[in-house]
């Protein structure tokens, strides 16, 4: 008979074992969380200036191969291939363009990012934006 009552050691965890445990995931979790938004930023960045850097390099093509710089999308539409959510207006301005390019789940410096041939190439948007009206948008 005393070999079927339970021991004391076979009790499993005490409520307190249960609340440190759940103490230290959150604060795991808490220093993990802001940097996973971080590198969210940090890629939505990385995107937007790849492809304004294939806008950008598809519109030198277009007017390499044309003599002027493209006044639609479909001059440019086979050469520059971007990541999804990405948009970009491109504004033609003599011998310049402008490109202004924009993530919607950017938030601050990483929501917007410009090239401008005429003012030197990036800038982020918060400080710079396209001067004269947009020639077209992009894709």
């Amino acid at each position: 008979m005393n070999r079927l009552r339970k021991s004391s050691a076979d009790d499993g965890f005490t409520l307190v074992e249960l609340l440190v445990v759940i103490i230290i995931i959150g604060t795991l979790a808490a220093i993990a969380i802001p940097a996973l938004i971080s590198q969210r930023r940090k890629a939505t960045d990385a995107s937007l200036k790849s492809d304004l850097r294939t806008v950008a390099t598809a519109i030198e093509a277009a007017r390499t191969a044309d003599g002027d710089l493209p006044t639609t999308k479909a001059e440019i539409a086979f050469d520059a291939r971007t990541s999804p959510g990405n948009t970009f207006g491109v504004t033609v301005t003599g011998t310049h363009f402008c490109i202004s390019g924009d993530h919607p789940a950017g938030q601050g410096a990483s929501h917007a990012w410009v090239y401008d041939t005429a003012n030197g190439g990036f800038q982020a948007g918060a400080t710079a934006t396209c001067t004269g009206s947009v020639t077209f948008v992009f894709p």
